[in-house]
Order: C-alpha cells, then sequence, then structure tokens
C-alpha cells in the first residue's frame, strides 16, 4: 500500500487548518515566547536578532568547517536573497528539501517522512507565521524532547559559505521552511555542529513524539514484509540507512551511497508477469542520486507491468526517488527504521481491530542506582527501580509488549555522548530479556504470554542523569465477552478517538447494562483498573466512602451516579493525576511527602499556600506524614473541583458572596 501523496494547503490557506490534537505540556525553550518577542519586535519596527543563537562560531561549531572557512560565513535573511519569499508554498512536500554542505541526512531523511503524515507536521511546523503577515524576522518550530513538546524561537539569519547555503536549500528557491526548520533543530541540538552526524531513530521520534524501532536488514525478522504493509497501512513514519561509517557520502556505481539515510516514502505489491512483486520507493535527502538496478527509473522491468499501474507509480525524474525491489532493498541497505504515535507496524495478524496504551515513567540514574551490567547480578541492580506491568490472559498471536528506554542529557549538554543504557525484563525474579545498547534510545518489541513482569532499567555509568521508560501493551478491542479491564494509561500523543474509545470500553463493562456507575461500581473499576501497578497499590485501594466522595465531586446532575460524560471529565483527571504521582514519587516509594505534594499541586498547575498544604497533610497522610495514590487522587480531585468552583462563583474576584443553603449544599455534598 502506497503512503500517501505529500500535500498541505497554500500557507495562506493552511492557517484554516488545525492539528488534530492540541500539543501538551508545551516548553518554550530557552524561555523564550514566540508571541511576545514578535509583538515586541513588531511596536519597534525591528527585526529579531536571537542572542541565544547569535550570527556566531558557537551556533556553527567550532569544529563543522576548518577555522579560515568559520570567518567567511555570512549569516543572510531570506528577504535579503528573495522580494517575495514564503515559508511555504503549495504545501509542504520532500521535494522541497535538497540537503547542504552539513551531514545531516539523517534529520533531513526523517523530515522526508515527515512530510507524508500531516498530523504529524501540523505540530512541528506552527501556523501562525510567515513573510506575508506580522513578519518580524522571527519564526518557531516544535519538536518532541523527553516526554514534553518543546517550542523553539529563531531568527531567520542563515549561514552562507562563498555565497551558498552551508545548510539544507529549498529546491524552490524563494520557500524556505526546510531551512528555518534545521536551524531551529540546530539551535535545540546546540549548534550546527551537532547536525553533523546522527541517527536516524533519534530525528524520528523528536519529529513525532513517537516510538520507533529498528529492524536489521542483515539479520531481518521472519515477518518483515507484514512488518512494512502495517508500517504502510497505518501511516507510520519510515526511513532506512547504509553502512559504512568509514566511507560516508561514497557513491556505488548502482547509485546508492554509503553511510547515508534513506526516506521510505511508499511499499506496494503490484502485479508483475504470471505473479506480484513487492516493491519499495525510497528517496534521498540529496535531491537526486537514484538507485540504477532493477526497478529505476527506465529500467526493463516497468515493461511487463500494466500501463495504468506504471503511470500511477512511475516518476521518471532526477529527484532523489526510486523504486527497488525487496530483496534489493535488504541487499543494499543495513537498518529499516519505523516510527508512529504507537507501534502499529506491530498490528499485522490481528483478525481484530486493536489498540496500544503506554504506561510512562520518568526518574533519575544515582551513581548508587547505575549499576547494571551486560552479565544480570541479582543483588547489582536490586536498588534500581522496577516497573511493573501485566500481560492480559490472552492468546497473543503476534508482538504485543513494546518496551522504550530513552536517555536524557542536560539542556546544556545535548553533545555529550550516549551512555550505555538497557534493560532486564524480569518474571519471579528470573531474567527472560536483557537489552543494552549506547543509543539514546534503546527499544526492542516482544511476544510475551500473560502474565505479571518487571521492567529494569539500567546503564555501566556511574553518572546521574534522567530516563523516560515507556512500555506499551497491544489491547484487543473490547467486547461484551472479555474479562480484561483495559490498561489504564493512554499515550499522549495517539488520536483522541482513540483514547475515547478506551474509556468508555471501561465505562461500558463497569456500569454494566445501565447508563451510569454509582459508587459501589466506581469503586470496582478504580481498584481492578488504577491499581495495576504496584507503586500506586502501596497506598491502600480505593475506599466505598472516598468513592462516593469522588464521585459527588464530578456528579454535576447530583443524583448519585456518573454519566458516560462525567466519567470522562474523572478518567482525565485520574489518568493526569497517575502521571504526576508516578513523576514526583521521584524515590519510588509509593507515597508522596510533603515536598513532593507541593511539587505536585505545582505541577497539576493549582495552588495552595503553606497554611492549607499543612491542612492537606494532616487530612490525607499516614501516621508517617506519607500519602499513597489513593488519598493523593481524592485529595487532588477535591482541591481541583473546588477551585474551579470558586473561580466560577468569583468570575474574576477574589471573594464571592453566598448565602448560608449555598455555601452548606456546596460544602456537605462535594
Amino acid at each position: 500500500m502506497l503512503a500517501p501523496s505529500s500535500s498541505l494547503t497554500l500557507e495562506q490557506g493552511w492557517q484554516k487548518t488545525g492539528a488534530t490534537e492540541s500539543l501538551q505540556n508545551l516548553k518554550k525553550f530557552k524561555n523564550q515566547d514566540f508571541n511576545r518577542l514578535r509583538a515586541l519586535c513588531l511596536s519597534q519596527g525591528l527585526l529579531f536578532e536571537d542572542d541565544t543563537f547569535p550570527t556566531h562560531v558557537s551556533s556553527l561549531g567550532p569544529n563543522l568547517l576548518p577555522k579560515h572557512k568559520l570567518h567567511q560565513i555570512q549569516w543572510k535573511r531570506p528577504t535579503e536573497l528573495q522580494r517575495n519569499p514564503y515559508l511555504i508554498m503549495d504545501g509542504v512536500s520532500r521535494f522541497d528539501i535538497m540537503q547542504g554542505e552539513i551531514g545531516d541526512c539523517w534529520m533531513l531523511a526523517a523530515l522526508g517522512s515527515l512530510t507524508l503524515q500531516k498530523q504529524f507536521v501540523e505540530n512541528v511546523l506552527p501556523k501562525d507565521q510567515g513573510f506575508q503577515d506580522n513578519y518580524a524576522g522571527i519564526f518557531h518550530f516544535r519538536f518532541w524532547q523527553y516526554g514534553d513538546w518543546v517550542d523553539v524561537v529563531i531568527d531567520d539569519r542563515l549561514p552562507f559559505l562563498n555565497g551558498r547555503y552551508l545548510s539544507v536549500h529549498p529546491r524552490t528557491s524563494n520557500e524556505f521552511w526546510p531551512s528555518l526548520l534545521e536551524k531551529a533543530y540546530a539551535k535545540l541540538r546546540g549548534s550546527y555542529q551537532n547536525l553533523h552526524g546522527g541517527y536516524l531513530s533519534d530525528a524520528l521520534v523528536d519529529l513525532t513524539g513517537g516510538v520507533q524501532v529498528q529492524f536489521s536488514l542483515k539479520d531481518p525478522p521472519p515477518d518483515l514484509e507484514e512488518i512494512l504493509k502495517a508500517a504502510a497501512k497505518s501511516q507510520c513514519l519510515m526511513g532506512c540507512s547504509t553502512s559504512g561509517q568509514l566511507r560516508r557520502n561514497i557513491e556505488l556505481k548502482n547509485g546508492i551511497v554509503q553511510g547515508h539515510a534513506y526516506t521510505i516514502t511508499g511499499t506496494v505489491k503490484i502485479p508483475y508477469k504470471n505473479g506480484w512483486k513487492h516493491i519499495i520507493r525510497i528517496w534521498n535527502p540529496w535531491g537526486h542520486g537514484e538507485w540504477k538496478g532493477p526497478w529505476s527509473d527506465g529500467s526493463p522491468q516497468w515493461d511487463h507491468v500494466e500501463p495504468k499501474c506504471r503511470e500511477d507509480l512511475l516518476r521518471n525524474k532526477d529527484d532523489g526517488e526510486f523504486w527497488m525491489s525487496c530483496e534489493n532493498f535488504q541487499e543494499q541497505f543495513s537498518w529499516l527504521y519505523i516510527c508512529n504515535s504507537t507501534p502499529t507496524f506491530l498490528n499485522f495478524g490481528d483478525q481484530h481491530g486493536t489498540t496500544w496504551s503506554v504506561d510512562r515513567h520518568i526518574s533519575l540514574w544515582s551513581p548508587a542506582l547505575a549499576t547494571g551490567r551486560s552479565n544480570y547480578s541479582p543483588g547489582a541492580v536490586s536498588t534500581n527501580p522496577q516497573y511493573f506491568f501485566k500481560v492480559p490472559d490472552c492468546d497473543p498471536k503476534t508482538y504485543n509488549v513494546v518496551i522504550s528506554l530513552m536517555q536524557k542529557h542536560a539542556e546544556d549538554m545535548q553533545d555529550a555522548k550516549n551512555l550505555k543504557i538497557g534493560f532486564y525484563i524480569t518474571m519471579d525474579s528470573k531474567v527472560l530479556k536483557q537489552i543494552f545498547s549506547l543509543n539514546r534510545d534503546v527499544t526492542s518489541y516482544f511476544l510475551l504470554s500473560p502474565g505479571t513482569y518487571a521492567v529494569i532499567p539500567t546503564t555501566t555509568e556511574d553518572q546521574q542523569f534522567e530516563f523516560l521508560l515507556r512500555i506499551f501493551m497491544k489491547n484487543h478491542n473490547y467486547n461484551e465477552t472479555s474479562n480484561m479491564p483495559p490498561n489504564p494509561v493512554l499515550p499522549k500523543d495517539v488520536p483522541r478517538q482513540n483514547q475515547d474509545r478506551s474509556y468508555k470500553a471501561v465505562f461500558l463493562r463497569y456500569a454494566k447494562q445501565d447508563s451510569a456507575i454509582d459508587a459501589s461500581q466506581l469503586q470496582q473499576l478504580l481498584n481492578e483498573v488504577f491499581l495495576q501497578d504496584e507503586m500506586t497499590s502501596l497506598g491502600g485501594r480505593f475506599s466505598f466512602d472516598s468513592c462516593r466522595g469522588i464521585l459527588a465531586l464530578m456528579d454535576l446532575n447530583s443524583n448519585g451516579q456518573l454519566t458516560l460524560q462525567e466519567f470522562r471529565s474523572l478518567w482525565q483527571s485520574l489518568t493526569k493525576y497517575m502521571d504526576i504521582f508516578i513523576m514526583e514519587d521521584r524515590n519510588h516509594s509509593g507515597f508522596l511527602d510533603m515536598s513532593e505534594l507541593k511539587s505536585a499541586i505545582q505541577t497539576a498547575g493549582l495552588a495552595a499556600d503553606e497554611q492549607l498544604l499543612r491542612l492537606m497533610v494532616l487530612r490525607y497522610s499516614d501516621a508517617a506524614r506519607r500519602i499513597g495514590f489513593t488519598d493523593f487522587v481524592c485529595c487532588m480531585l477535591r482541591l481541583e473541583t473546588m477551585t474551579y468552583a470558586f473561580q466560577n462563583l468569583a468570575g474574576g474576584r477574589s471573594q464571592i458572596l453566598m448565602t448560608a443553603m449555598e455555601w452548606l449544599t456546596l460544602v456537605m455534598y462535594t
């Protein structure tokens, strides 16, 4: 199945369309606010100059070029180069990109794949900018970094050497989105020099926030063809690379470049002679240079393809894009990379529709915990955090678990070397799997039978840094005969309809034949669905009385039951507070102390002074002044609900006037 064609509307019309889902937890890189800075420049009649990424050798990198060339670099704005520049013309396409002097084919191959998937493009390229309206020499782009989207502001001064683009240059002379996006990514990574060599897998994740898996083509999985078909069908981003780090950018006689990254833009099976042929379409970020073997432009194989099919598939131009057979693909390339919000490329072989859920954990490797080694020793990693997950009672036919571990460097250490990291998968203290790598992102997929497992992240280095662990699990769609509750934690970047199906499935399971759930049903739901994680279960179960209190907070109709719409609001709050609880419980004790509760309240965007914080600890903590997950949820739901109730009643004022009965009605039920 071919990937959809790459196109977005014109720059002017693009303003009318919206992304499929708003970005969550958007952070401002270097604390720069695009709208505020642009407004300031417009009010003063100035063009923005970014002092956090200046026109200086520091932004290029001291070793990017010989010293005499570094000092020959000139920085020019698009308005100095073209009379009528555009950010985007006739849509965003991979054919807009032509790699420059910098060896960032790994990033451009990922970018080429991104242009094929509109739902991801709209996250990376904000729509509120251009050269036609409110131009002030300032632009911004967004990248996913370690669990959050980051907004990166730049000025539009681009580096030139001897009158030529140093970096990527557009095929159309007055279209500048590739060059400006590349500059923003260079700023995020610390310098242009830090783009000179990298990993396609990293760029795919940075542009999507998704999960990527690498497949060796020298030792491919037996399901490779099925994986490719599933990836194309589910609109994944795909790329590939050739070996030859010591012979990088050497073009072979057959047209394939060694040590180079490419984009996979389509895969299809077509009628050929008396059978079928699986062919793959690939694009070179150079914007030229193509495969010269079978199925290349003008090769005799196309003579045996029906004219209509040939017309639909073949684009006989030197634009860097070409077709090749699956067999030649495995011979010529070393690695295949596939990325999506969830691992939909592993959905092949399923008789029924499936969804993926994800459990996210952010924690800190400290020197005392960084004791993992390639040879497992229970004592050596006994102090490392363990994360439990349960594979449901079903008969898995294909891969059903994907585990992704990512190491995070400090913002000012983007060029730091990756440490050797990995993880063990254990069951009953026995090691079943172990994965180690020097990559930033260590990801692997598994076929696991039903049971309870633990993931133990480890590193061989005695250094302190953060890590992000994501555990993806395949869930068959809910049906009436199923006796398994869905995994409660949902990926933040999956389409909203998938999240809706999940909360609806949970609601329908516990509501049985009714259209609402009562406190008893809510108690059963919360204990069975939200206490699967060992850390969240240490603080005890949800009591009937606490569930009556939670229900009252969300019961807009004041009838003692929750409708589906009311339950949706509760579900969203519960998943949010589970994420916050896990994130703030940094020592993985299963409890929050007073300082951690204060941080959790701030993370949730709520407010509590010291007196209120002390009262909350007295009300919700145990004898050791610790708050478990169930009490934390009750506490935060009440704080959130009463905060919003006051704001609605106050209408922006700092005080409200209520009768005694109004006050008693509010506090006695909620």
